[in-house]
Parts: C-alpha cells; structure tokens; sequence
C-alpha cells in the first residue's frame, strides 16, 4: 500500500497568516530548550514576498530568541509549503540551517493552525492566543495523528501570566537558545 501524500493547505492568505502565534504544544525537539515558556512565533511578511520569522521563548526569566526567514517551496504552487532558513550559531551566523514548514491545517479566521513537515518529525500546534479550547486541541491533535504523527510526542507548552509583551528584555539571551539546545537543556 502506498503511502498518502500529506495533505496541506492551499491558497493560503499569507498576509492574514502573519503576525504572532503561540505555541500551544509541539514535538520536543534538539533545537528548542525543554524546559521553554511563553514560546512564540512573530511573523512579517516582507517586500520580496519572504517571511521574517523571529521565534522566541523564556527559560528561567530570560528571553532566548532566533531570527530567520521563509519562502515557498516552491514559487508555483498553492500549497501552504514552505522552506524556513535560520544561520547558527546565532551569535555568529555561519551555518545556514534550512527546515521545511507545511501548514496542514488553519482555522477559517486564521486563529489556530496545524504545521508540520514530511518526515514527521516536528509538529507545532499554534494560536493567536497564549491558551487553546481543548476542543479546537483535540481536533488538530485528530488531523496529526490522520496524518501519521506520533501525537503521543506532543508536548503542551506553558504560558504562565503575565505573559511577556516585549520583544527584547534586559536578559536577552541571543545565541544562548542554540548553544543551549546542543546538550539537550
């Protein structure tokens, strides 16, 4: 029996997909801190038609962040597939790390959103809000499993009030987040 190609979204409204998302819950993984809160992803739809994408989270009180891009994967189609770059160590951006970023599923309002990748081996649960109705959560949890994920690895993200509102804090901790994550903290 063949495998089914992983469905995704298409005609996807880019500019009403930009702006900030919470993670509601993922697939642990290398290049995120386990112990992260408040996780969050801000995007900004740029002239040249690529997405700036800065991901954030907190451990410990500090903000550790990374900054990157996205770009379909391919120009043609209206699948809601993209490539997503970041260079690390983030310090120093010398290694261009590219991943892909396959929205599977988005609400009609554009106020949750599904996204996965392939070989899955990441999967993001995301919100425009810091906490999700756990109906909406089961029926996105429904749709991973459907489409093969392991939903058994998902992991709920905190988000303990107050949330932070900057984008920068005192104890910014650029590059840390990378560094950190190569030993699994």
């Amino acid at each position: 029996m063949a495998k089914k190609e992983m469905e995704v979204v298409r005609g996807i409204d880019l500019q009403r997909y930009m702006g900030r998302w919470y993670e509601i819950a993922s697939f642990p993984s290398f290049f995120q801190p386990k112990s992260g809160t408040n996780t969050r992803a801000t995007y900004t739809l740029k002239d040249d038609g690529t997405v700036n994408v800065l991901n954030e989270t907190w451990v410990a009180g500090k903000r550790a962040s990374i900054e990157g891009y996205a770009y379909k994967a391919d120009p043609k189609s209206d699948e809601a597939k993209l490539k997503v770059k970041f260079y690390v160590p983030p310090f120093l951006p010398l290694i261009p790390v590219t991943g892909d970023y396959w929205v599977l599923l988005v609400g009609d309002n554009y106020q949750y959103s599904l996204v996965g990748e392939p070989r899955k081996k990441f999967l993001w649960i995301l919100c425009r809000e810091t906490h999700m109705d756990e109906e909406t959560y089961n029926m996105l949890v429904q749709r991973a499993k459907d489409e093969g994920y392991d939903v058994s690895k998902l992991h709920k993200t905190p988000h303990p009030e107050p949330m932070p509102e900057s984008n920068k804090t005192p104890d910014d901790a650029k590059g840390i987040w990378w560094f950190k994550s190569m030993f699994g903290k």
